[in-house]
């Protein structure tokens, strides 16, 4: 079924960003720790009758606070979008979802959340992925005023 397809690629997607988050952070760290290491020798092999310029120094250190905090305000906003999509996710519970393709349809049973997607599980246990082009909105409910078995 193509929708197998979907979520396998979705599932795959997921676990790339994942692992792409995982070592761009670690690379972060790596670098950190290099920094700090280049600096100290830097400054203890430096030569005693030019030694660096105290203004550079700080100009070093300087750029690398702000780099440090880029990669924290980067970690906080993904942790706020997750939140995010969460509370996204549990507003599409017991919606009626219709595919982009308009062939598959059904009420929301659940909702996985991925880095770079949502896939909304139906009540019939269709899945079905959260994309542009799909239609959600509130399950029809006859209405009683209209109903002509009266």
């Amino acid at each position: 079924m193509a929708v197998d397809g979907v979520t396998s690629a979705t599932n795959a997607a997921a676990k790339t960003t994942d692992s792409s988050a995982s070592s761009a952070s670690a690379a972060a760290s790596l670098d950190y720790d290099s920094f700090l290491k280049l600096l100290i020798a830097q400054m203890q092999n430096q030569d005693p009758t030019d030694p660096m310029d105290a203004s550079e120094q700080i100009a070093q250190l300087a750029t690398f606070s702000q780099v440090e905090q880029t990669i924290q305000t980067n970690a906080n906003l993904e942790t706020l979008i997750t939140g995010n999509a969460l509370t996204n996710a549990s507003n599409y519970i017991g919606q009626t979802i219709t595919s982009a393709d308009e062939k598959l349809s059904g009420v929301i049973e659940s909702v996985r959340v991925y880095n770079d997607t949502m896939v909304a599980t139906t009540t019939a246990g269709d899945e079905i992925p959260i994309v542009v082009g799909v239609r959600v909105g509130v399950p029809s409910t006859p209405d009683p005023d209209t109903d002509t078995d009266a």
